[in-house]
């Protein structure tokens, strides 16, 4: 995965697949075929980090399996279970090999954090990694990272419309564009209770851990004698009153002093310190035979996190750390098959695992709750880093990388690589584009002035011996940052690293990255990118700073972090909204502050600006930033962002991301660089500092603003002019540079080529003999709990409402969704409920400006959003439909969250034309760029939508008929404004109403209580009066279609309903089948094969929906053979009891995924709605724990139907491979649209 370069597939977050971010995801999961448009996604200042892929503005990560994460530059403010990710999967990361990209940032910038993504949190789930979403036992759906490779292992807990980058910040009207997230049902049952406990106000004494003074500062250690037959019992650790326990596994007797441990396993302390910001003792570790550097932190959090990190800078764009990164984890010393990694995929209860490349680093992370499953991951990971069967078996590189692909003399020579075509895709997309160009312009003199990731053109210069080369030279313990984090036996860390250390000698490891000089005089820089014959001739326009010679201190950091948040932080920021308000564009580009490399940088700026525009946005602007200088910001505002800021980082929700990652990846922004790898940890002091400062009314920010802009030389214009043209171009000199290679060739070389390329394909798909697997250290089906936990609900009436209560540690914090029934909406009028959604906070009311209320919900709350959700629900026709008003405030604020949400429900303004135009114009933006970076989602809303009422809902609110409304609806702002003011309050007039409105609460008991006569007052302030159900009973045309758009790359789908075609009955082994196909056949034929960077399917328990999808795909024929062929290979699967309870065991993974306790709320509210009770989850899990092998042979004859009459194709494509396609297969094709 590469971020912003992590590579892969995104908020936390960048990859592709159905889901709609959380990233949380970095969105968030949402039901089967739930909607949450992105255009819905909410907004909530002081989200948690989310994974951030800076493709758009940035830099762009990558993951192992797919994308990591969409574009994410900001992830919306609020704690999905996901990652905020393109979450999404997708950070900075330059490649990601799964899903969206790691890193998670806090929507304030100051949670440093990278894709996901996921979900980081993406509106949308971005383009994080595409974990193929897939019910849980639960009958919830749920991401599974199966054969696509993309994303956060399990379910996401929260469902959430996440915003979609427009141009690397989010916009809150991106679409969804059927990324289907989980509603978490399935999601893990039993977060940690650590993350729900206090910080301990009295000394505490753990096993191996410092005893903690109630000042916060660390006392001597106390070193507890524990037995061993004591560790191998389960570990308690008491905080707060509240015992946590996590699963111990044998492990090695280690001695229980901390000198002594040290000592016996050649480390030295270098440094030691208490952070009560989360908890943790923190010690920083030399190995003294090696010199590579360890961060153990220990603390009480049972999803415990392992990450080992290199810095791998690069001379070239050929793409080596990429390649190597997506390598290492095929095969190696003590696991010698294929990919062991995809073992771990199919039978682990990781709570996360992946890899990312960044534009300077190669991140290696993992996490557990389990004990002995963290140890094996951290064991496997190791091996696979110091000693990769890559350097000694060609062909993963060859799989991995590039190579030439020729099966018949008479055809053409191609390139084919899993990488390769990933990073087609990359540069398929104009954000992508604009990203890079932007980081090569702004660091002209270093590694960043090339594409870590790889740049197509480039790729096939790449040897296998540059290759090997790369990874001696770099991939050393002298050259390793290793940081572990959690409640595990912190001396047995240091063993377990010490076994792979020890085995090497210091050395001298050249891995610095050099500074960029700054200038003396701003430059520009225009270049050029591709659109196809139907696209707005529009252009790019950004301006970048790059901010300091070196990295900022932390109280400039601090300070630049808020001055970030207080230009770009909501819609109402001055710089964010006089760039809206222009006119000149139709959405913002741009991540503002970037602060994970080796120098912080800043870019801002607007896509679709016309030609004659260009320079005016370019002084828009420097003239604001001025006025801003001149003038300074208003106390409200500055109050407003403090706020923000100051909840999110206390809050710490990183919703599904592992909260020891969040903090490995900022803490790497410092440590990296030979900074404090402590500091980034450790914000409490600084931050009050700052707001004393601001207290004695220091000036701070208008002398940053001069400084760090309007004084420096260092920017850089970046423009991008579309050529109808290029696209072609580029394709043609690959075609003329394979020709050339072929016309070297004689007879004899060809027929070598052939034979090369047979043989290749035959050994990817070949599958590992059983024996050999056994080699993947693998948990037990007795390790498993038979009992499916629960989640506490308290259901009450309220009047014609309904209570829904979570007595849940929320440390003093309210988490509440109010769903206002949209079923009484009428049909024609579902498309503008996502600008709707946007009305409710970006308007303004009938007393507040659009900047009055956004500072009003920044002062008093932790965020509140709006956003449609509809779901289909199993055996019913009837769709479940709510417009969710979703927010958090602290206990003592809870009647400002109502009382805010009551007034913007009733009287937020719907009449702003300019504002309302250029959300449309945002989202009209959002979705065209979706149909580049997410065609898999789009082709599997256009499925859905042809089989299901919830399926019509969700594309007519966030797929390709909603960028058709979109687009007419441009027109009619201008003629029928009047029209579309009526209708938005034919929407409202429809929807306030108490009937069949609920009230979801995630709190501790007294904080319940003490919100109950805000929630009565709430519900006090609907109408009585009731609407009737609109009744809706549309679907599309059930037709074989074709999406075209400029594209080097395919988006290939296929679907049909197994419970109307098939007459399939629900059974648990359907979720292990489903895993099981995606990290199998799936991923053999489609990623591993055929050179896509994901393929995998998607069972939807509730609508039956079965679907196969692929990302990034060189093929379109072959795939829609290859899913053809799954039947037949489930009917001849043999498979032994090892491998059946490795796949059991991963369904459960999904199941029990780890969830913080918002997310249980949401997961509780989610099965509630869906009509999931505990009997039946119970019920599917008893069957999942007993699947056998005739269940996978029997489901077979279900997938008949996917290849049988009633299946429908859908694909997004070029013109040109729809054209070849309809050659060799005539019929293929019913319809054709082309849309870009």
């Amino acid at each position: 995965m590469q971020h912003r370069h992590v590579r892969g597939f995104g908020w936390a977050p960048r990859f592709p697949s159905r889901l709609t971010p959380d990233p949380s995801t970095w969105a968030d999961w949402i039901p089967p075929r739930t909607s949450v448009p992105s255009s819905s996604s909410p907004s909530i200042p002081g989200s948690p980090p989310t994974i951030r892929r800076f493709d758009p503005g940035s830099r762009r990560v990558e993951s192992r399996i797919g994308p990591l994460s969409m574009p994410v530059a900001r992830m919306p403010l609020w704690t999905w279970p996901m990652s905020r990710s393109e979450i999404a999967c997708f950070g900075v990361a330059t490649h990601a090999c799964f899903g969206p990209c790691p890193s998670p940032r806090a929507s304030t910038r100051l949670e440093k954090h990278r894709h996901a993504f996921f979900v980081a949190r993406d509106p949308a789930c971005g383009n994080t990694r595409p974990p193929h979403v897939a019910d849980n036992e639960d009958g919830d759906r749920f991401v599974r990272g199966t054969s696509f490779g993309l994303g956060f292992q399990g379910t996401c807990a929260l469902p959430i419309a996440m915003e979609t980058m427009q141009g690397g910040r989010f916009s809150s009207d991106a679409p969804d564009l059927g990324f289907r997230g989980v509603p978490g049902s399935m999601a893990s049952e039993e977060s940690s209770k650590a993350s729900q406990c206090a910080v301990p106000s009295a000394p505490q004494r753990w096993r191996g851990f410092a005893a903690v003074a109630p000042t916060g500062r660390v006392s001597r250690r106390v070193a507890t004698k524990v037995s061993k037959q004591d560790r191998q019992a389960q570990l308690v650790v008491r905080a707060g009153g509240r015992a946590q326990h996590a699963a111990a596994a044998q492990v090695t007797e280690a001695p229980t002093d901390f000198a002594k441990a040290t000592q016996l396993y050649g480390f030295e302390e270098v440094r030691e310190q208490f952070v009560p910001e989360y908890n943790s003792l923190a010690v920083l570790y030399r190995h003294k035979k090696t010199g590579a550097e360890v961060m153990s932190l220990s603390n009480s959090d049972e999803n415990k996190t392992f990450g080992i990190v290199l810095r791998t800078p690069v001379e070239n764009s050929t793409g080596i750390p990429h390649i190597l990164e997506h390598s290492v984890l095929n095969g190696s010393r003590k696991y010698p098959i294929k990919e062991p990694f995809v073992e771990l995929i199919k039978g682990s209860l990781n709570t996360f695992l992946n890899a990312f490349t960044y534009p300077d680093r190669t991140c290696y992370p993992v996490a557990s709750t389990n004990l002995q499953d963290f140890y094996n991951l951290v064991d496997v990971y190791l091996d696979a880093v110091f000693y990769p069967k890559c350097l000694e078996d060609p062909r993963i590189f060859l799989q991995e990388g590039w190579h030439y692909e020729l099966e018949d003399p008479n055809k053409a020579v191609e390139y084919k690589g899993v990488v390769f075509n990933e990073m087609k895709g990359v540069y398929s997309q104009p954000d992508s584009v604009l990203g890079r160009d932007i980081q090569q312009a702004l660091f002209p003199d270093n590694t960043y002035s090339v594409d870590s990731g790889g740049d197509p053109v480039d790729i096939p210069n790449l040897t296998y011996e540059q290759f090997k080369d790369f990874h001696s030279k770099f991939y050393h313990p002298s050259n390793a940052r290793i940081w572990i984090y959690g409640d595990d036996d912190p001396n047995e860390r240091l063993r377990i690293l010490d076994t792979y250390l020890s085995a090497f000698d210091r050395r001298d490891v050249d891995s610095r990255v050099h500074a960029q000089k700054l200038w003396t005089e701003p430059r520009s820089v225009v270049n050029k990118y591709a659109v196809g014959d139907g696209t707005e001739a529009t252009n790019y326009v950004s301006v970048n700073w790059l901010l300091s010679e070196d990295r900022f201190d932390v109280e400039t950091e601090l300070a630049i972090g808020f001055l970030d948040h207080l230009l770009l932080g909501t819609s109402a920021s001055p710089l964010q909204k006089a760039l809206n308000d222009s006119g000149l564009g139709e959405a913002i580009i741009g991540g503002g502050l970037e602060d994970e490399l080796r120098q912080p940088t800043f870019s801002i700026g607007l896509k679709g600006v016309k030609e004659e525009d260009r320079q005016k946005v370019v002084d828009l602007v420097q003239s604001t930033l001025k006025q801003l200088a001149e003038e300074g910001f208003t106390q409200e505002a500055v109050e407003a962002s403090v706020n923000t800021i100051e909840f999110a980082l206390r809050e710490n929700n990183t919703g599904r991301f592992p909260r020891g990652l969040s903090l490995m990846l900022r803490s790497m922004a410092s440590w990296l660089y030979e900074k404090d790898p402590f500091e980034p940890l450790k914000w409490a002091d600084s931050l009050d500092k700052f707001k004393a400062r601001l207290a004695s009314g220091e000036d701070i920010f208008r002398p940053l603003i001069k400084q760090y802009f309007l004084d420096n030389p260092h920017r850089v214009t970046v423009e991008l002019e579309p050529d109808l043209s290029l696209g072609n171009e580029v394709e043609a000199k690959e075609r003329a540079r394979l020709d050339s290679f072929k016309e070297t060739l004689d007879a004899k070389a060809i027929e070598e080529l052939i034979q090369t390329t047979v043989t290749l394909k035959e050994w990817q798909e070949t599958p590992n003999p059983p024996e050999s697997l056994k080699c993947v250290p693998a948990l037990k089906l007795d390790d498993i709990p038979k009992e499916a936990k629960s989640i506490p609900i308290d259901v009450q009436k309220a009047g014609d409402a309904t209570l829904l209560r979570h007595d849940l540690f929320t440390n003093d914090i309210l988490y509440t969704e109010v769903g206002l029934d949209m079923k009484t909406i009428p049909m024609d009028l579902l498309p503008l409920v996502p600008l709707f959604c946007r009305c409710m906070t970006q308007m303004g009311t009938d007393k507040m400006d659009l900047v009055q209320l956004s500072q009003l919900i920044g002062r008093k709350t932790g965020g509140i959003s709006f956003y449609p959700f509809t779901s289909c629900r199993k055996g019913v026709e009837e769709p479940v439909a709510y417009i969710m008003m979703r927010g958090k405030a602290m206990a003592d604020q809870v009647g400002d969250l109502f009382s805010i949400g009551s007034d913007v429900l009733r009287n937020a303004r719907l009449d702003d034309k300019s504002r309302f135009k250029q959300m449309v114009l945002e989202t009209k933006a959002g979705l065209e760029s979706a149909l580049l970076g997410s065609g898999h989602r789009v082709a599997a809303s256009r499925l859905d939508a042809q089989r299901s009422i919830a399926g019509w809902v969700s594309e007519s609110m966030g797929g390709v008929e909603y960028l058709h409304f979109i687009r007419g609806l441009v027109e009619r702002v201008e003629n029928d404004w009047d029209g579309v003011v009526n209708d938005l309050n034919k929407i409202r007039g429809a929807l306030l109403q108490q009937k069949g409105t609920f009230v979801n609460m995630t709190a501790d008991e007294k904080t319940l209580q003490a919100s109950e006569e805000n929630v009565r007052m709430f519900l006090d302030s609907l109408p009585a009066e009731s609407c009737s159900a609109a009744g809706w009973n549309p679907r599309l045309n059930a037709v074989n279609e074709a999406l075209l758009v400029p594209t080097q790359v395919n988006y290939v789908g296929k679907a049909a309903n197994l419970y109307e075609d098939a007459g399939y009955k629900l059974h648990g082994s359907s979720y292990v089948i489903n895993k099981y196909l995606g990290t199998t056949w799936l991923w053999d034929r489609i990623r591993v094969s055929g050179g896509a960077y994901g393929g995998f399917c998607d069972f939807d328990s509730h609508s039956g929906m079965f679907s196969y999808l692929s990302y990034r795909d060189p093929n379109l024929l072959k795939s829609l053979n290859n899913y053809d062929g799954t039947v037949d290979f489930l009917r001849s699967l043999e498979m032994d009891k090892e491998e059946l309870h490795k796949s059991i065991i991963g369904a459960i993974g999904d199941v029990d995924s780890y969830q913080l306790p918002d997310a249980k709320g949401y997961t509780s509210l989610m099965r509630y709605l869906l009509d999931v009770s505990d009997e039946e989850r119970q019920q599917r899990r008893d069957e999942i724990l007993g699947t056998t092998q005739a269940d996978f042979h029997a489901f077979a004859d279900a997938l008949e139907a996917v290849r049988g009459e009633h299946a429908r194709i859908v694909v997004v494509t070029s013109k040109e491979d729809a054209a070849a396609a309809e050659a060799e297969r005539p019929g293929l094709f019913d319809t054709t649209q082309s849309l870009l």
